[in-house]
């Protein structure tokens, strides 16, 4: 069986992966000089395994055949097989290795990739929320609504950022305003709890929409997020329009909460592909309400910047600068990395 090795580098070329539920992203990092060669994204519905995948896609169609691969996936990393949350994919490191040809492979939470780029994220890679478009190097939190809800702290101590990964999606959301005491009992729970997931993804804009028709005892019209997000958007459907201005005050109300609880005063970065298409609706006064309303730290939060990250390939990005130099980040490998 291999067994967990120390955190030196890997070996030249890389593959580098970005596993979400839907989509899957890679690339390959020749040196540690070169830019990340691209590949199409990839669809997971359209493989059976992440192995196919990676042969069909990536390994046949470039004469540079990786030596080692680091893998961003969306779950929880423990033993050998590692089972993605929201698709049919398991990733098996040591069949990689027997099969694909790899020498060594690395597994990390999809958001401590996401955290890794939040660690070096030049301005024109991400747009700011609010007033304050200074991001101190200190500690930071980045969230993201995509098919489920990504988050992960980075802390910054040492002159070295150390990513924390967690689960911080499937934390409790309730009611707070006499709206949300009219929307919440039309919420389908999960074994008698909203989690933040639960309102806070794909499917939350949904149920979010679906609760709030209900509430005004209409019949909804959309099943699709994106055909909520872009009606709300245009402002021609009442309860869509709510149904994002909802999302983006539950959204602000749990960033706030991440922001005091690992003090980041460097910042909430909100990653994925529905921050990037809401940031008008960002923009407006709710999320940054939300974000602040925290008595009695108030002012506190009024000093925390908060950003869209915009970066297209934002984690492939974040496990490039740690291919190059690992020695900058402090990103525990026990039990996450093998070798042949």
């Amino acid at each position: 069986m291999p067994k967990p090795i120390d955190n030196d580098q890997l070996t030249f070329p890389i593959l580098i992966g970005d596993i979400g539920g839907t989509n899957a992203r890679f690339s390959i990092l020749i040196d540690a000089y070169a830019e990340p060669k691209q590949f199409p994204i990839v669809h997971t519905a359209d493989f059976a395994t992440i192995d196919e995948a990676i042969q069909t896609t990536v390994l046949d169609k470039t004469s540079v055949q990786p030596r080692s691969a680091i893998l961003a996936i969306a779950g929880p990393i423990k033993g050998d097989e590692i089972p993605l949350t929201n698709c049919d994919w398991v990733v098996r490191p040591k069949a990689m290795i027997s099969d694909l040809g790899f020498s060594e492979v690395m597994v990390v939470n999809d958001f401590e990739a996401q955290a890794l780029a939040v660690a070096s994220l030049s301005e024109e890679n991400r747009e700011t929320i609010g007033d304050n478009p200074m991001s101190p190097i200190a500690s930071r939190v980045v969230l993201g609504p995509g098919t489920g809800l990504g988050v992960a702290g980075l802390v910054h101590a040492q002159h070295t950022w150390f990513p924390v990964p967690g689960e911080g999606g499937h934390v409790d959301m309730g009611p707070r305003s006499a709206r949300d005491f009219a929307i919440f009992p039309h919420l389908t729970p999960i074994e008698g709890r909203i989690s933040a997931e639960q309102l806070l993804c794909g499917r939350g804009i949904v149920n979010i929409y679906t609760a709030v028709c209900i509430a005004d005892g209409v019949e909804p019209k959309f099943t699709n997020p994106a055909d909520i997000t872009a009606t709300a958007l245009s402002g021609v459907d009442p309860q869509a329009a709510e149904t994002i201005n909802l999302f983006v005050t539950y959204l602000g109300r749990l960033a706030g909460d991440l922001a005091l609880i690992f003090m980041a005063r460097g910042g909430v970065f909100l990653s994925g592909g529905i921050s990037q298409k809401i940031i008008p609706a960002l923009k407006r006064p709710e999320f940054r309400l939300a974000f602040e309303d925290k008595a009695p730290h108030s002012a506190l939060m009024r000093s925390i910047p908060t950003f869209v990250v915009t970066h297209p390939l934002a984690a492939l990005s974040g496990l490039a600068a740690f291919a190059r130099t690992p020695s900058n980040f402090g990103l525990a490998v026990e039990g996450r990395r093998w070798r042949g």
